[in-house]
């Protein structure tokens, strides 16, 4: 099972939780079992197309899933998906 860990602007949309354990073996397993606990997350996480949301970075174990194969990284049990939104600036 993963730990996902929710930045505080998602976690009203998760019953305040900060984190929430999911299965998955994939990034897109575990978006879709966090989705299932939390639908109001979809939106959030996802583009209608099912894409990732250009505006959230997702980390497995710190590791930026853009160069492990996005939603298709592999994911363990144990494993940690910190979700952050994008921050622009100048």
């Amino acid at each position: 099972m993963a730990e996902v860990r929710l930045p505080t602007v998602l976690r009203p949309s998760a019953g305040g939780s900060a984190t929430v354990p999911v299965e998955g073996d994939t990034v897109a397993e575990v978006f879709a079992g966090l989705v299932e606990k939390h639908p109001a997350l979809r939106d959030q996480l996802l583009t209608p197309d099912g894409d990732l949301h250009r505006h959230l970075n997702v980390f497995l174990n710190d590791e930026d899933i853009r160069y492990l194969g996005k939603l298709d990284a592999k994911v363990a049990g144990g494993d940690t998906l910190t979700l952050m939104p994008a921050v622009a600036g100048g």
